[in-house]
Order: C-alpha cells, then sequence, then structure tokens
C-alpha cells in the first residue's frame, strides 16, 4: 500500500493523539481544531478498513490493532522531530521556542533573574513559561524542560541537577515570644507547623552521628511557597524555608532562624525534561546556562 504525504500528516495526527490522551489535546498541541483531527483519525480508519480507536463521550483507546499502528506512528513523529533538531543544530546562532513550568516562588526568586540574562544573551529564543507549584504532566502539555525539587520518575523523562538550595527553621520573633525557642529537635513536637504540601510531612535533622524525624503538625498547610513563608512570618508555627527566601525576612527581623547547629536536607533542583530534548541546541543550551548561573550564585552567597 502506497502512503501519500496526507497519510503521513494523519499518521502523525493519529501519534498526537494517543500521546495526548484526547482529540482536544492533539488539537491544542498542533494547532488544529478539535474537527481537523477527528477527520484526520477518521481519514486514517476508512483508509486502513480498520478500528483503530475506540471512542465514547469522554475517554477512548486503543484497539489491538490501534496499538500496533501507534507504535509506528510513533517513530514517524520522532523522526520527524529529530530531523527538525538537527537541522536546527547546524544553525550558527540558536533560535526557536522553549516552553518551561517551574514553581512560582523560587521561580519568580531563583530561575526568572537566570531567564532574564538567557534571553539577553540568545535573543531569538523565545521562552513560553507556565508557572505553577502544581507537577504538570511534560509530555502532554509540550514542555521542552520542567524545573523541579526532585527527579519524578515520570515515564519517559530524563533529570540533569541544577542546583543545590540550602533550607533552614524560621519563625516569627511572635511565636517565639508566645510559645518559646526550641532548643533541641525533641522540642519541636511541642509545636505547631506551617506545612508545605508538596514535601514530605516528615523532616529529619542531623548532629553529628545522630539523627532526627519530625512529624511536622499544623493548623495552616498550603502547596504555594510564597503562602507558606507568609504564615510563618505571621506567627501561625514553624517552617522549612529555603535561605534566598527566608534571607529578606531575617534581615529585616521578621523572621528568626531556629536550631541552627542542625543540619537539615538540602533541596536538589533539577531540570526535566523529555527523552531526546537534549539533542536539541536551545535546550541543551539552557540548560547548561542554568548550571552555571546557580554555581555563580553558590560562589557569591
Amino acid at each position: 500500500m502506497n502512503v501519500s504525504f496526507e497519510q503521513l500528516k494523519s499518521m502523525v495526527v493519529f501519534a498526537q493523539v494517543i500521546e495526548q490522551g484526547t482529540l482536544s489535546g492533539a488539537a491544542k498541541q498542533l494547532n488544529l481544531s478539535r474537527a481537523v483531527v477527528s477527520y484526520h483519525v477518521k481519514k486514517l480508519e476508512t483508509q486502513l478498513g480498520i478500528k483503530l480507536l475506540n471512542r465514547s463521550t469522554r475517554t477512548i483507546s486503543l484497539t489491538e490493532a490501534g496499538s500496533e499502528y501507534y507504535q509506528r506512528c510513533r517513530v514517524i513523529a520522532e523522526q520527524a522531530f529529530a530531523a527538525n533538531q538537527q537541522i536546527e543544530n547546524l544553525k550558527k546562532e540558536p533560535i526557536g521556542l522553549i516552553k518551561l513550568t517551574y514553581p512560582v516562588n523560587v521561580g519568580l526568586q531563583t530561575i526568572v533573574p537566570a531567564l532574564n540574562e538567557f534571553s539577553a544573551r540568545y535573543p531569538k529564543i523565545q521562552l513560553d513559561i507556565m508557572l505553577t507549584d502544581e507537577v504538570v504532566n511534560i509530555i502532554k502539555e509540550g514542555i521542552d524542560l520542567a524545573i523541579r525539587g526532585a527527579p519524578l520518575p515520570d515515564s519517559g523523562l530524563q533529570a540533569s541537577k541544577l542546583s543545590i538550595l540550602k533550607t533552614c527553621l524560621c519563625a516569627s520573633p511572635e511565636y517565639l515570644r508566645k510559645y518559646g525557642t526550641p532548643k533541641h529537635p525533641t522540642d519541636l513536637y511541642q509545636h505547631r507547623w506551617v506545612i508545605y504540601k508538596l514535601t514530605s510531612g516528615t523532616l529529619t535533622l542531623s548532629k553529628g552521628n545522630r539523627a532526627y524525624s519530625i512529624t511536622m503538625k499544623g493548623d495552616i498547610s498550603t502547596n504555594n511557597a510564597a503562602a507558606r513563608t507568609a504564615f510563618v512570618e505571621g506567627g501561625h508555627g514553624i517552617g522549612r524555608i529555603p535561605i534566598y527566601d527566608a534571607r529578606p525576612k531575617i534581615d529585616a527581623g521578621t523572621l528568626v532562624t531556629i536550631m541552627d547547629d542542625y543540619a537539615l536536607p538540602d533541596i536538589h533542583v533539577y531540570g526535566v525534561f523529555p527523552e531526546g530534548n537534549t539533542n536539541s541546541k536551545k535546550v541543551r543550551l539552557l540548560l547548561d546556562f542554568l548550571k552555571g548561573y546557580f554555581q555563580r550564585q553558590l560562589v557569591n552567597t
């Protein structure tokens, strides 16, 4: 059976439908209407004379034939992407779009300043940035690079360590006057915490060969790092806060560090990306730039 150029397009569209999970998701990713995406899938089924998808009002699933056919279509789409990346890498000046996502607070305070410098250095690279504290489905959203506090085990993703962030335990002066200043890890069991929901509810402190595991309990929990810091500053409990966020408040006298003679786990910051994205010159440039930028910041602190 001969394959026309139009059928090749339909095969790429079909692969994207499966990867996005919906016709609407594929339409958004390909910048097509949902009707056009549906047309390509139906046309493939007509040309092949076999059903590829089981459809309901809300979901789609692959038939046995569709599953086999998708594997071939996926390879075609990946090869087309690789061909474009190879041409991109031959250009003397990097150009194109990078879609990024990263948490709001750490993004505004550490990533945005880095991207300011990156954009000045590579003005022909466009940046499309999504700030959210939720974990984004990188493949579904078409993200090139996500900045995360852990190399999450998403299928088909790779990770590259960018930096290490130090943290400290903080409370407001008012809170410490009211409830006392803890001197030993066991004292922390009696205190309230402002809990950041995107991290573990258990905190480990260590000193020498001794380690202490503390379960954090409190009346306020949030999925936003800036809100966490604000509630600690407002006297609602103790919080584990990255030093970059705490230092201005400490200097202003609205936060006080506690338990400074005990070590806390560092936050390891990773760039997470779909497999094969480091073949892209512009993504590789951004990863290398961020590593160098964060290294300079650590030297200067």
